[in-house]
């Protein structure tokens, strides 16, 4: 097997339209692709170059505790004021790495999804 690139990362959601308000009207995500299932539903939103999904469909269950996604925004502390000034559940941070900074907040169902801003010198 040869694995030429992550396809996509999806979070399960349990009520879409909450979900889309938080993705699309508070991170300002734009849909690329909408598509209802005979027993869900399925939103992607394509970043660069990959592909964040968010999804309802039966055996899919959001988790505190699961995988995360992180997103790279152009101004850290311009996005953590937004998030702030929304009251967005903070996880956890903001804090500095050697070569980051980023905070983890929770979308509507708990997932936990990570704001992200590269130091200058590890793009």
């Amino acid at each position: 097997m040869k694995i030429n690139e992550i396809a996509f990362s999806c979070y399960p959601v349990t009520d879409m339209d909450r979900s889309r308000a938080f993705y699309e009207g508070i991170l300002g995500l734009n849909v690329t692709m909408d598509h209802k299932l005979e027993n869900g539903h399925w939103v992607e939103y394509d970043i660069g170059g990959g592909t964040l999904a968010i999804g309802v469909a039966e055996g899919m269950n959001p988790s505190m505790d699961g995988c995360s996604v992180a997103l790279e925004v152009d101004d850290f502390d311009g996005a953590i004021s937004e998030l702030q000034a929304a009251n967005v559940e903070f996880n956890f941070g903001p804090i500095e790495t050697p070569v980051c900074r980023m905070a983890f907040v929770r979308d509507p169902d708990g997932n936990p999804v990570g704001i992200h801003k590269r130091k200058p010198d590890h793009s």
